[in-house]
Parts: structure tokens; sequence; C-alpha cells
């Protein structure tokens, strides 16, 4: 009796979906199968600098949906595929992750407990500067316990600067 692989541990399938969505120009953020009732899904995150299109997703979303056909790599089993973008919830854990929200306020905690609140100015591979109360600010990425976006709701699209009266709008 033969049986179906099934290659839906995190690391088989992070490594079977790379190359899928690095072919679009993206970049594999999150992949995890999760049981849906009689069936598992698939829920894939992809992002890439300048951010992600409708049109880019459905894209993605086409290419695994076939490969994932081909290479049977949910060992048989109904599943539902859903791919996505990641939220501004996501915590900035990869220089990627704060390269893309340049100009971003961010809320982090550091190893130390010390919590901080500014807004990214630059991002390298190893930190980022804030700008924290107007005081520039680097910040060591293996300094960082935590880090997340904030929701500013009061920001004109295009505005990276704050108004006068202290508030920044947002996109």
């Amino acid at each position: 009796m033969s049986r179906k692989t099934d290659h839906t541990d995190p690391t088989s399938l992070e490594n079977f979906l790379r190359p899928i969505v690095e072919q679009f120009g993206c970049d594999l953020e999150a992949a995890d199968v999760t049981p849906a009732g009689r069936r598992r899904l698939l829920r894939v995150l992809v992002d890439r600098d300048g951010g992600i299109s409708l049109d880019d997703v459905a894209d993605v979303t086409r290419a695994i949906s076939k490969a994932l056909d081909v290479e049977d790599i949910m060992g048989g089993g109904a599943y539902t595929l859903e791919v996505s973008s990641p939220g501004v919830d996501r915590p900035l854990t990869l220089p990627r992750h704060w390269r893309r929200n340049r100009t971003r306020l961010v809320a982090v905690t550091l190893a130390d407990g010390e919590k901080l609140t500014g807004r990214i100015k630059t991002a390298s591979d190893d930190a980022a500067e804030l700008d924290v109360d107007g005081a520039p600010r680097t910040v060591g990425y293996a300094d960082v316990a935590k880090a997340k976006v904030q929701i500013e709701f009061n920001r004109v699209a295009g505005n990276d600067e704050p108004a006068a009266d202290g508030t920044v709008e947002e996109n």
C-alpha cells in the first residue's frame, strides 16, 4: 500500500514555496498549515520592497496552486490555499521589515526592557536609526526584543514629516 508523503512541516514547506514566490520578486514571509475541519488551511504570506498588489498576490497564488497540485506537497488531502501580504501588526524581525517601514512610527522594546517609540529614518543590515522625540537613536536589531509598527490614522499620503501641530499623516 502506498502512502502519500505529507511535506507540510515548516522547513519543507518553506523550502518548497520560497523559489516559487521569489520568481515573482517577492519574499516568503511565512507559511503554515492548520486544520480547518476535514480540510487543512495553507496560509502563505508574501511581501516585497514597495509593497505587493492584488495582481501580484493572484499571480503568486496561481503559481503555488499549480506547483502544489503537481508535486502533491499536501499529501493528497483536501486543503484551502490562502495567499496574502502581512498586516501592519507583523512584528519587525528582519532588516527588510525595518527597511520596508521607513518613515513609519514604531514601538520598540529592547532586550534590557527599555521601551521607546520613534519614527524609522534609516535601516541597514544591522541597525535602524529612529527619530525619538526629535533626537536620533540608533537601535541594533540584536538589541531588540520586540518591535511593531504603530498605526497612525491622521497621516497625509506621501507626507513623511510631522505637521506643525506634531501629528503625522498616514498613507
